[in-house]
Protein backbone atom coordinates (compact mmCIF):
# COMPACT_ATOMS: atom_id res chain seq x y z
CA UNK A 1 0.00 0.00 0.00
CA UNK A 2 0.74 3.50 -0.80
CA UNK A 3 2.96 4.82 2.30
CA UNK A 4 2.77 8.49 1.99
CA UNK A 5 -1.50 8.39 2.18
CA UNK A 6 -2.95 8.78 5.60
CA UNK A 7 -4.86 5.88 4.95
CA UNK A 8 -8.14 4.80 7.36
CA UNK A 9 -6.98 1.50 8.32
CA UNK A 10 -10.65 -0.12 8.89
CA UNK A 11 -11.79 1.35 5.62
CA UNK A 12 -9.07 -0.50 3.58
CA UNK A 13 -9.81 -3.84 5.74
CA UNK A 14 -13.60 -3.38 4.80
CA UNK A 15 -12.80 -3.21 1.27
CA UNK A 16 -10.66 -6.06 1.10
CA UNK A 17 -13.15 -8.01 2.97
CA UNK A 18 -16.06 -7.02 0.84
CA UNK A 19 -14.10 -7.95 -2.29
CA UNK A 20 -12.22 -10.97 -1.41
CA UNK A 21 -16.11 -12.68 -1.23
CA UNK A 22 -17.98 -14.46 -4.19
CA UNK A 23 -19.97 -11.69 -4.08
CA UNK A 24 -18.07 -8.70 -3.91
CA UNK A 25 -19.33 -5.71 -1.68
CA UNK A 26 -19.02 -2.31 -0.12
CA UNK A 27 -20.67 -1.04 3.15
CA UNK A 28 -23.07 1.66 2.65
CA UNK A 29 -21.47 4.07 5.29
CA UNK A 30 -18.37 4.94 2.79
CA UNK A 31 -21.08 6.52 0.46
CA UNK A 32 -21.29 9.57 3.09
CA UNK A 33 -18.08 11.48 2.31
CA UNK A 34 -18.48 15.40 1.64
CA UNK A 35 -19.58 14.74 -2.07
CA UNK A 36 -21.78 12.10 -1.09
CA UNK A 37 -23.68 13.60 1.44
CA UNK A 38 -24.36 16.20 -1.04
CA UNK A 39 -25.78 13.71 -3.71
CA UNK A 40 -27.87 12.13 -1.17
CA UNK A 41 -29.22 15.57 -0.30
CA UNK A 42 -30.04 15.70 -4.14
CA UNK A 43 -31.46 12.37 -4.16
CA UNK A 44 -34.24 13.50 -1.62
CA UNK A 45 -34.92 16.15 -4.26
CA UNK A 46 -35.55 13.54 -7.41
CA UNK A 47 -39.45 13.15 -8.01
CA UNK A 48 -39.44 9.19 -7.79
CA UNK A 49 -37.90 9.31 -4.53
CA UNK A 50 -40.52 9.39 -2.52
CA UNK A 51 -39.39 8.77 1.05
CA UNK A 52 -38.50 12.07 2.17
CA UNK A 53 -42.03 14.03 0.44
CA UNK A 54 -43.34 10.59 2.80
CA UNK A 55 -42.03 11.06 5.53
CA UNK A 56 -41.98 15.12 5.34
CA UNK A 57 -46.06 15.37 5.27
CA UNK A 58 -46.43 12.21 8.21
CA UNK A 59 -44.27 14.97 10.26
CA UNK A 60 -46.05 18.23 8.88
CA UNK A 61 -49.51 17.16 9.14
CA UNK A 62 -48.89 14.97 12.67
CA UNK A 63 -46.20 17.11 14.47
CA UNK A 64 -48.47 17.99 17.53
CA UNK A 65 -48.86 14.34 17.88
CA UNK A 66 -45.29 13.94 17.75
CA UNK A 67 -44.18 16.64 20.28
CA UNK A 68 -47.10 15.61 22.54
CA UNK A 69 -45.51 12.22 22.67
CA UNK A 70 -41.62 14.01 22.90
CA UNK A 71 -42.68 15.71 25.59
CA UNK A 72 -40.62 18.84 26.83
CA UNK A 73 -37.14 19.47 27.70
CA UNK A 74 -36.12 17.20 25.68
CA UNK A 75 -32.94 16.47 24.03
CA UNK A 76 -33.22 15.46 20.56
CA UNK A 77 -30.34 13.88 19.10
CA UNK A 78 -30.61 13.16 15.19
CA UNK A 79 -28.46 10.18 13.71
CA UNK A 80 -27.32 10.64 10.45
CA UNK A 81 -28.49 14.70 10.60
CA UNK A 82 -27.75 15.55 6.90
CA UNK A 83 -29.14 18.75 5.97
CA UNK A 84 -31.98 18.19 8.85
CA UNK A 85 -34.88 19.74 6.86
CA UNK A 86 -37.22 17.01 8.73
CA UNK A 87 -35.75 18.28 12.24
CA UNK A 88 -36.59 21.77 11.29
CA UNK A 89 -40.41 21.08 11.81
CA UNK A 90 -39.15 19.22 15.10
CA UNK A 91 -37.33 22.34 16.53
CA UNK A 92 -39.57 24.70 15.72
CA UNK A 93 -42.39 23.08 17.57
CA UNK A 94 -40.76 21.22 20.56
CA UNK A 95 -42.26 23.01 23.58
CA UNK A 96 -39.16 24.17 25.92
CA UNK A 97 -36.33 21.99 24.04
CA UNK A 98 -33.10 21.16 25.90
CA UNK A 99 -30.51 20.50 22.88
CA UNK A 100 -30.10 19.63 19.66
CA UNK A 101 -27.49 17.03 18.70
CA UNK A 102 -26.44 15.88 15.06
CA UNK A 103 -24.53 13.00 14.56
CA UNK A 104 -23.17 12.45 11.27
CA UNK A 105 -20.14 10.49 9.40
CA UNK A 106 -19.32 13.36 7.98
CA UNK A 107 -17.60 15.83 9.94
CA UNK A 108 -16.83 18.51 7.19
CA UNK A 109 -20.69 18.47 6.12
CA UNK A 110 -21.83 17.88 9.92
CA UNK A 111 -19.99 21.26 11.04
CA UNK A 112 -21.24 23.18 7.71
CA UNK A 113 -24.95 21.91 8.62
CA UNK A 114 -24.47 22.66 12.37
CA UNK A 115 -23.26 25.69 12.00
CA UNK A 116 -26.36 26.67 9.75
CA UNK A 117 -28.38 25.73 12.23
CA UNK A 118 -26.55 27.47 14.88
CA UNK A 119 -27.47 30.99 12.59
CA UNK A 120 -31.03 30.14 12.64
CA UNK A 121 -31.58 29.12 16.08
CA UNK A 122 -29.18 31.10 17.86
CA UNK A 123 -30.39 30.56 21.17
CA UNK A 124 -30.75 26.61 21.11
CA UNK A 125 -27.55 24.46 22.12
CA UNK A 126 -26.34 22.75 19.27
CA UNK A 127 -23.58 20.05 19.77
CA UNK A 128 -22.40 17.84 16.87
CA UNK A 129 -20.64 14.51 17.20
CA UNK A 130 -18.73 13.19 14.52
CA UNK A 131 -19.33 9.60 14.55
CA UNK A 132 -20.46 6.28 13.02
CA UNK A 133 -24.20 6.01 14.36
CA UNK A 134 -24.40 2.51 13.68
CA UNK A 135 -21.88 2.12 16.50
CA UNK A 136 -21.78 3.22 20.31
CA UNK A 137 -21.36 7.07 20.76
CA UNK A 138 -21.23 9.68 23.99
CA UNK A 139 -24.26 11.80 24.01
CA UNK A 140 -23.58 15.31 25.35
CA UNK A 141 -24.48 15.57 28.65
CA UNK A 142 -27.55 18.45 28.98
CA UNK A 143 -28.42 18.87 32.96
CA UNK A 144 -31.73 21.08 31.27
CA UNK A 145 -32.86 17.93 29.95
CA UNK A 146 -35.57 15.93 30.96
CA UNK A 147 -35.10 13.34 28.76
CA UNK A 148 -33.50 11.79 26.02
CA UNK A 149 -35.23 11.23 22.03
CA UNK A 150 -33.21 9.76 19.73
CA UNK A 151 -34.08 10.41 16.27
CA UNK A 152 -33.05 8.57 13.51
CA UNK A 153 -34.91 9.50 10.48
CA UNK A 154 -34.72 8.46 6.19
CA UNK A 155 -35.41 5.01 6.52
CA UNK A 156 -31.62 4.05 7.21
CA UNK A 157 -32.44 1.26 9.78
CA UNK A 158 -33.45 -0.25 6.05
CA UNK A 159 -29.77 -0.19 5.08
CA UNK A 160 -29.07 -2.53 7.75
CA UNK A 161 -30.03 -6.94 7.25
CA UNK A 162 -32.20 -7.45 10.11
CA UNK A 163 -29.42 -9.35 12.20
CA UNK A 164 -27.49 -5.56 11.94
CA UNK A 165 -30.71 -3.27 12.54
CA UNK A 166 -31.38 -5.69 15.71
CA UNK A 167 -28.03 -5.37 16.67
CA UNK A 168 -28.42 -1.24 16.12
CA UNK A 169 -31.12 -1.30 18.02
CA UNK A 170 -29.35 -2.64 21.02
CA UNK A 171 -27.13 0.10 20.73
CA UNK A 172 -29.33 3.00 20.83
CA UNK A 173 -31.29 1.12 23.98
CA UNK A 174 -27.81 0.55 25.76
CA UNK A 175 -27.15 4.79 25.30
CA UNK A 176 -30.20 5.81 26.64
CA UNK A 177 -32.47 5.86 30.00
CA UNK A 178 -35.71 4.65 31.13
CA UNK A 179 -38.46 7.20 30.00
CA UNK A 180 -36.22 8.31 26.49
CA UNK A 181 -37.34 7.46 23.50
CA UNK A 182 -36.76 6.48 19.86
CA UNK A 183 -38.81 8.49 16.84
CA UNK A 184 -37.43 6.51 13.59
CA UNK A 185 -38.32 6.60 10.05
CA UNK A 186 -39.20 3.29 8.19
CA UNK A 187 -39.89 2.58 4.34
CA UNK A 188 -42.80 0.45 3.75
CA UNK A 189 -43.21 -2.74 1.45
CA UNK A 190 -45.09 -1.35 -2.14
CA UNK A 191 -45.15 -2.59 -5.44
CA UNK A 192 -41.61 -3.84 -7.10
CA UNK A 193 -42.26 -0.62 -10.04
CA UNK A 194 -42.39 2.13 -7.51
CA UNK A 195 -39.28 0.56 -5.62
CA UNK A 196 -37.17 0.07 -8.39
CA UNK A 197 -38.04 3.37 -9.91
CA UNK A 198 -37.20 5.13 -6.77
CA UNK A 199 -33.28 4.13 -7.00
CA UNK A 200 -33.20 4.48 -10.54
CA UNK A 201 -34.06 7.83 -10.86
CA UNK A 202 -33.93 9.46 -14.38
CA UNK A 203 -31.23 12.15 -13.57
CA UNK A 204 -28.94 9.50 -12.56
CA UNK A 205 -28.19 11.12 -9.16
CA UNK A 206 -28.36 7.97 -7.67
CA UNK A 207 -26.14 6.59 -10.03
CA UNK A 208 -23.49 9.34 -9.51
CA UNK A 209 -24.14 8.55 -5.78
CA UNK A 210 -23.33 5.14 -6.46
CA UNK A 211 -20.25 5.81 -8.24
CA UNK A 212 -18.67 8.26 -5.99
CA UNK A 213 -17.90 5.27 -3.70
CA UNK A 214 -15.34 4.20 -6.18
CA UNK A 215 -14.13 7.80 -6.44
CA UNK A 216 -13.66 7.88 -2.79
CA UNK A 217 -11.82 5.05 -2.84
CA UNK A 218 -9.76 6.36 -5.55
CA UNK A 219 -8.89 9.39 -3.26
CA UNK A 220 -8.38 7.54 -0.09
CA UNK A 221 -7.06 4.24 -0.56
CA UNK A 222 -5.04 5.09 -3.57
CA UNK A 223 -7.53 2.47 -5.70
CA UNK A 224 -7.42 2.50 -9.33
CA UNK A 225 -10.76 2.69 -10.40
CA UNK A 226 -12.52 3.62 -13.95
CA UNK A 227 -15.64 5.15 -13.07
CA UNK A 228 -16.58 4.61 -16.92
CA UNK A 229 -15.63 1.05 -16.66
CA UNK A 230 -18.73 0.81 -14.08
CA UNK A 231 -22.61 1.37 -14.22
CA UNK A 232 -25.19 1.64 -11.36
CA UNK A 233 -28.80 -0.48 -11.38
CA UNK A 234 -30.84 -1.09 -8.06
CA UNK A 235 -32.89 -4.12 -8.45
CA UNK A 236 -35.94 -5.28 -5.59
CA UNK A 237 -35.26 -8.63 -4.35
CA UNK A 238 -38.52 -9.89 -3.32
CA UNK A 239 -37.54 -12.87 -1.55
CA UNK A 240 -35.55 -10.95 0.83
CA UNK A 241 -37.84 -7.73 1.66
CA UNK A 242 -35.21 -5.30 -0.02
CA UNK A 243 -33.63 -2.55 -3.01
CA UNK A 244 -30.60 -3.57 -3.38
CA UNK A 245 -27.79 -1.39 -5.45
CA UNK A 246 -25.10 -2.84 -7.38
CA UNK A 247 -22.20 -1.53 -9.66
CA UNK A 248 -21.88 -3.72 -12.71
CA UNK A 249 -18.59 -3.98 -13.89
CA UNK A 250 -18.86 -3.26 -18.02
CA UNK A 251 -16.29 -5.20 -18.88
CA UNK A 252 -13.69 -7.74 -18.01
CA UNK A 253 -11.04 -5.49 -16.04
CA UNK A 254 -8.27 -5.56 -13.32
CA UNK A 255 -8.80 -2.76 -10.27
CA UNK A 256 -6.08 -1.86 -7.98
CA UNK A 257 -6.91 -1.17 -3.96
CA UNK A 258 -3.74 -0.06 -2.23
CA UNK A 259 -1.27 -2.98 -3.17
CA UNK A 260 -3.77 -5.72 -4.00
CA UNK A 261 -5.22 -6.59 -7.16
CA UNK A 262 -8.70 -7.98 -8.04
CA UNK A 263 -10.34 -9.60 -11.61
CA UNK A 264 -13.71 -8.42 -12.24
CA UNK A 265 -15.58 -10.14 -14.73
CA UNK A 266 -18.25 -8.69 -17.26
CA UNK A 267 -21.36 -8.21 -15.80
CA UNK A 268 -20.18 -8.68 -12.62
CA UNK A 269 -21.21 -6.89 -9.70
CA UNK A 270 -20.36 -4.88 -6.52
CA UNK A 271 -23.02 -4.48 -3.88
CA UNK A 272 -23.29 -1.51 -2.59
CA UNK A 273 -26.16 -1.32 -0.32
CA UNK A 274 -29.63 -2.62 0.92
CA UNK A 275 -32.31 -0.79 1.86
CA UNK A 276 -35.30 -3.34 3.60
CA UNK A 277 -38.59 -2.94 3.45
CA UNK A 278 -41.11 -3.50 6.67
CA UNK A 279 -44.77 -3.76 7.35
CA UNK A 280 -45.75 -2.12 10.98
CA UNK A 281 -45.73 -5.55 12.38
CA UNK A 282 -42.51 -6.38 10.51
CA UNK A 283 -40.76 -3.35 12.07
CA UNK A 284 -42.66 -4.05 15.64
CA UNK A 285 -41.22 -7.53 16.17
CA UNK A 286 -37.73 -6.34 15.27
CA UNK A 287 -38.06 -3.80 17.63
CA UNK A 288 -39.84 -5.63 20.65
CA UNK A 289 -36.32 -7.06 22.55
CA UNK A 290 -35.68 -3.86 23.23
CA UNK A 291 -38.42 -1.09 22.53
CA UNK A 292 -42.33 -1.29 22.58
CA UNK A 293 -44.31 1.32 19.89
CA UNK A 294 -45.83 3.35 21.36
CA UNK A 295 -47.81 5.44 17.80
CA UNK A 296 -47.36 4.59 13.96
CA UNK A 297 -47.87 7.24 11.71
CA UNK A 298 -48.41 6.61 8.15
CA UNK A 299 -47.81 8.88 4.90
CA UNK A 300 -51.63 8.90 2.96
CA UNK A 301 -50.01 6.50 0.00
CA UNK A 302 -48.96 4.29 2.82
CA UNK A 303 -45.83 4.16 1.71
CA UNK A 304 -43.43 5.18 4.54
CA UNK A 305 -43.74 4.84 8.32
CA UNK A 306 -42.54 7.19 11.43
CA UNK A 307 -42.96 5.29 14.84
CA UNK A 308 -41.83 6.68 17.79
CA UNK A 309 -40.73 3.83 20.24
CA UNK A 310 -40.31 3.71 24.37
CA UNK A 311 -37.64 1.97 26.14
CA UNK A 312 -38.40 -1.69 27.67
CA UNK A 313 -39.14 -1.02 31.35
CA UNK A 314 -37.39 -4.66 32.01
CA UNK A 315 -34.42 -4.28 29.62
CA UNK A 316 -31.29 -6.21 31.54
CA UNK A 317 -27.38 -6.24 30.88
CA UNK A 318 -26.63 -3.03 29.52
Amino acid sequence: MTQEKNVDPQLFTDVIEGFSQEQKSLPSKYFYDERGSELFELICQQEEYYPTDAEVEIIKNRIYEIVALLGDNVQLVELGSGSSMKTRMLLEHLNKLAGYVPVDISEEFLLTESEKLRNEYPDLTIEPVAADYTGSFEIPDNPDAKKTVIYFPGSTIGNLIPTEAKAFLKTVASMIDSGDGLLIGVDRKKDRKILEKAYNDKNGVTAEFNLNVLRRLNRELDAGFDLDNFSHKAIYNDDEGRVEMHLISRKDQEVRVGDRIFLLKKGETIHTENSYKYSTEEFSELASEYFDIEKTWVDHRHYFSVHYLSLKTDLTGF
